[in-house]
């Protein structure tokens, strides 16, 4: 017999329905008193070319010997304009239990263009799987192991299809306001968005981008990321211009960003099998779904929707966080993805606070 069916989001293609909030895990987290350096890494081979990639060591509970304390792996995928760097602080928390790896997706941070020039989503995804599978492949405790997974932004969305397209190398997947399709154009990028699809527009849109100081690129960057912009750290913003400076001395950059842009917008066009509501629905991995409740990139009102789409979908929303909780709240997200990890492994831990966080 066919599936009943059941009422649609005509915005999102998600059934309005509700989610079970994420637990909050008790485990001791180091304290982020002061604000670490970016995490070291390298470039390394794939099939789609060379990626940089960061390595966050596993670090065991703070103040104790760890010998027997749990060592799986993360692999953590930025979003659209973003880099490796914005999981620096969620990394260092998570260390407590994860050996984690940061990548750079194609043409952004110190990752090299694809090879064959494209910035397709699908592109996107294929370049997380082999660093998924490289990570997954290391020598060493949890060698072999299923991955946690996580994605924001544009690399939620990459990251989504990869779980639903490798479910056996994901241990668990966590989205932090994953770009899911949407059919209005959110009012912050306004109404020229999707002149992107139109021939010869990024080129053009490159250009324009190319004559905006590294320091006003970065002020704008956090007015639109963040809920609360004074929760940055002066040392965030200084890191950051330093990085699009040296964003702007590689003649791809603005190229990644645009075309990217491009892909993703191309990606919501996707109907049936390859819509990515669809592939919500059928993923396997537990996944844990956190927004920020004043996100102005990606609608706060598909948090719900989408956790509830996922078979196994939990929810954490954030009072007073845009669209980067792991730079804005990293501790209560990675309480979140910790639990989500214990669960993962039939660990029942103290219940801690409820998911709705300040």
């Amino acid at each position: 017999m066919p599936e009943p069916s059941r009422p649609v989001d005509r915005a999102s293609g998600a059934e309005p329905a509700t989610a079970p909030r994420a637990r909050l895990s008790t485990a001791p987290l180091p304290p982020l008193d002061t604000v670490p350096p970016p995490w070291p890494g390298e470039l390394v081979k794939g099939r789609g070319g060379q990626v940089f990639v960061r390595r966050t060591p596993w670090s065991g509970p703070p103040g104790e010997p760890g010998d027997d304390a749990p060592r799986e792996r993360a692999l953590y995928v930025h979003g659209l304009g973003g880099a490796s760097t914005n999981w620096t602080d969620l990394a260092a928390l998570l260390a407590v239990r994860f050996d984690g790896w940061a990548l750079d997706l194609p043409g952004f941070g110190r990752s090299h263009p694809p090879a064959r020039g494209s910035y397709s989503l699908r592109g996107h995804v294929a370049t997380v799987v082999d660093v998924l599978e490289r990570v997954a492949a290391e020598p060493g405790e949890a060698a072999g192991r299923p991955v946690h997974l996580l994605g924001n932004s544009l690399g939620g969305l990459a990251s989504l299809f990869v779980a639903a397209r490798r479910p056996d190398l994901v241990a668990s997947l966590t989205l932090v306001s994953p770009a899911m399709p949407v059919y209005r154009v959110p009012p912050v990028f306004s109404r020229q968005l999707p002149l992107l699809l139109l021939p010869g527009v990024p080129a053009l849109a490159e250009r324009r981008l190319a004559g905006v100081p590294p320091e006003q690129q970065v002020r704008g960057m956090v007015q639109m990321c963040f809920g609360d912009p004074r929760r940055v750290p002066r040392e965030r913003l200084d890191e950051a211009v330093e990085e699009m400076r040296e964003r702007a001395g590689q003649p791809w950059a603005l190229r990644a960003l645009t075309r990217s842009m491009r892909g993703l917008i191309t990606s919501y066009l996707r109907v049936g099998a390859a819509n990515a509501w669809r592939v919500a629905r059928a993923l396997q991995p537990p996944t844990l779904v956190v927004w920020g409740d004043r996100d102005r990139l990606v609608d706060p009102a598909l948090a719900p929707r989408l956790a509830a789409a996922v078979p196994d979908g939990r929810l954490l929303m954030l009072d007073g966080v845009g669209h980067v909780a792991m730079l804005e709240a990293p501790e209560p997200t990675a309480r979140a993805v910790l639990a989500l990890a214990e669960d993962a492994v039939g660990e029942v831990a103290v219940t801690g606070p409820e998911a709705r966080a300040s």
